[in-house]
């Protein structure tokens, strides 16, 4: 119990959280975020945090209804104010769990927008960071990937990063809250169970425990990486870049004599400011117009056109450009 309530005040002063301030704690009525949002109620009324909650109802199944009314019940019997619960509509793009993902976030940022709030806490724990790097090294993601979640993101908190599943149960026994199990977290045909479920026992019990620990480990010594690397790149990028409305010019001369890493690095910023979007794959195929150049025809990315002319790669947008894209 000490150690759930002790990480929330750690996440709060890390995130500068001060009296006065309203968090929302996500929740899903599971045992991860029904432990976070009472150390979260405990810690906010001894610290003057105004501390609300959010429900988001995925409509996935024909409980979700009644659990997500329950929890909000609940929720507001221990004092949560705020408490929101948002339906969402869950689409098909990228699978099931990415698309209920999609849904999920975008009514956070409603909840966000609604409420005034300054972050909204997720009950994401240690054994969600490993299975999150485990993951990203099975689909070859990069290094960003493998860093995993960051405690402080600019309108999320996640405390409960160092802490285990085990002691987010025990918690909830300990103080017996209600809790619910849902079904899919052991459903197989989702990917991220049968790594819970399957893979990391697998290799906690190959390799003589610790694993789920070791990656969590190493996501946080990824991210402070990531963090040095994504700075040397925007020094770059300011360097070498040329802007227009909907364009972005690169001289190949300030890029030649850096690292691949903030060459990379430099093009996803280049993508992005124009309106794109682009995998490893493509960020890859870009860096082939710098490295390989044999006269090759422009690449094409989700939403930009990248072509070499001369000593400067040119990106185009084909969209519009999102007002403050950068």
């Amino acid at each position: 119990m000490a150690d759930v309530r002790r990480a929330v005040r750690e996440n709060w002063d890390a995130a500068s959280v001060v009296p006065g301030d309203r968090v929302l704690v996500a929740v899903s009525g599971g045992p991860d975020s029904i432990s976070l949002a009472s150390a979260a109620a405990f810690e906010g009324q001894r610290a003057g945090i105004k501390v609300g909650a959010v429900v988001v109802e995925h409509g996935l199944q024909e409980i979700t209804k009644a659990v997500a009314e329950q929890t909000a019940a609940n929720l507001r019997a221990l004092g949560f104010e705020p408490v929101l619960v948002l339906a969402v509509k869950v689409g098909t793009d990228g699978g099931p769990e990415a698309a209920a993902r999609e849904a999920r976030y975008a009514a956070f940022e409603e909840a966000l927008a609604e409420t005034h709030a300054r972050f909204i806490m997720l009950g994401h724990t240690l054994n969600d960071q490993a299975e999150t790097v485990l993951l990203g090294l099975a689909r070859g993601s990069g290094a960003r990937s493998l860093a995993g979640m960051a405690a402080v993101g600019e309108n999320y908190l996640r405390p409960l990063l160092g802490i285990t599943r085990e002691t987010t149960v025990a918690y909830c026994e300990d103080l017996g809250l209600e809790v619910w199990h849902d079904p899919q977290n052991t459903d197989p045909k989702f990917t991220r169970v049968r790594v819970r479920h399957e893979v990391l026992p697998l290799l906690e019990q190959a390799l003589g425990g610790g694993v789920a620990a070791a990656l969590a480990r190493t996501s946080d010594q990824l991210r402070e990486d990531n963090l040095a690397l994504d700075g040397l790149a925007a020094a770059v990028f300011d360097d070498a870049a040329t802007l227009g409305a909907t364009s972005v010019q690169l001289k190949i001369d300030a890029l030649e004599t850096q690292p691949a890493a903030i060459v990379k690095r430099v093009i996803k910023l280049a993508v992005e400011r124009v309106g794109g979007s682009a995998t490893s794959a493509g960020i890859e195929q870009v860096f082939e117009l710098l490295t390989n150049w044999h006269g090759q025809k422009p690449s094409t990315l989700q939403g930009v056109r990248v072509e070499r002319t001369g000593r400067v790669l040119v990106f185009k947008s084909t969209k519009t450009l999102k007002p403050g894209a950068c």
